[in-house]
C-alpha cells in the first residue's frame, strides 16, 4: 500500500505539481470513495491527486499495478523499481491486474471492497516521473496499464492485507483490452461497451460516440 504527498514538476502545468510520488506505509490507512471528480484526493486518506482534471473521482479512486509487472520492467529498464514508483496506491501479488474484468471485484483486508473500472493511460507527467527516453510508447506497446478502481464498500488496510476475487462479471473485457481499445486499436471499443454500467463513464461515452461515428 502506498500514498503521497504534493511534489513539484516541470513535467506537469498543474500548480500543485504531481501526486505520483507514492511510497510504502505499514501503517493502517482509511479507504473510502472519494467523491466526485474535481474534488481532489484518492480514496486513500492522506494521498495526493493533484491534477484533478485526469485524475482522482469515484471512478478512479484507488490505482493498483502488479508486483510481477514491475519485476518485468526492472529487468527491461535494467533499474530498480520499488513498490509505489508508478504511482499505484496497491501493489499486488498474485493478481493479473492487466487481466483483470471491468466489473471484477476485489475485497482487500476484510472490509475494504473495490470493483475495477478502467486502465491507466500514460502521460507525461508519468514519463517525467520515470525519467526514461519514449516511455509513454514503451508503456502502451506493453499494454500492461494496471486497473483503476472504485469503491464499493469502505474500509481500513494496511501493507500484506490479502487480495480476494470475490466476483467476476460475465463478460470477456479485461482492463488490458480496454487500454488497446482506448489507444492503439480504436477499432475495439464498440466491444467495451459489453461491460456494461461497471465500465468507467468517460470510457462508455468514447465507445459510444466511436460507435455513433462509424454509423454514419
Amino acid at each position: 500500500m502506498n500514498i503521497g504527498g504534493p511534489t513539484p514538476s516541470i513535467h506537469t502545468d498543474w500548480p500543485t505539481g504531481t501526486g505520483i510520488d507514492k511510497r510504502p506505509v505499514d501503517r493502517p490507512v482509511r479507504v473510502a470513495a472519494p467523491g466526485p471528480k474535481g474534488q481532489g484526493g484518492s480514496g486513500l486518506a492522506g494521498d495526493a491527486v493533484c491534477d484533478i482534471r485526469h485524475h482522482g473521482g469515484d471512478d478512479q479512486a484507488v490505482y493498483a499495478y502488479a508486483r510481477e509487472d514491475l519485476d518485468v520492467w526492472e529487468r527491461e529498464l535494467g533499474r530498480e523499481l520499488t513498490n509505489g514508483v508508478f504511482g499505484e496506491n496497491l501493489t499486488t501479488s498474485g493478481i493479473d491486474v492487466s487481466g483483470a474484468l471491468i466489473g471484477e471485484r476485489w475485497r482487500v483486508g476484510s472490509e475494504l471492497l473495490l470493483e475495477v473500472t478502467s486502465p491507466r493511460i500514460p502521460c507525461r507527467t508519468f514519463a517525467g516521473w520515470l525519467g526514461e527516453r519514449g516511455w509513454v510508447k514503451r508503456f502502451t506497446q506493453a499494454a500492461a496499464p494496471g486497473a483503476y478502481l472504485r469503491v464499493l464498500e469502505p474500509g481500513e488496510i494496511r501493507s500484506g492485507d490479502p487480495v480476494e476475487i470475490v466476483h467476476r462479471p460475465d463478460h470477456e473485457v479485461t482492463v488490458a483490452f480496454v487500454f488497446r481499445a482506448e489507444t492503439t486499436e480504436r477499432a475495439l471499443l464498440p466491444r467495451v461497451l459489453a461491460a456494461g454500467d461497471a465500465l468507467h463513464p468517460e470510457a462508455r461515452k468514447a465507445a459510444l460516440k466511436y460507435r455513433s461515428a462509424q454509423a454514419i
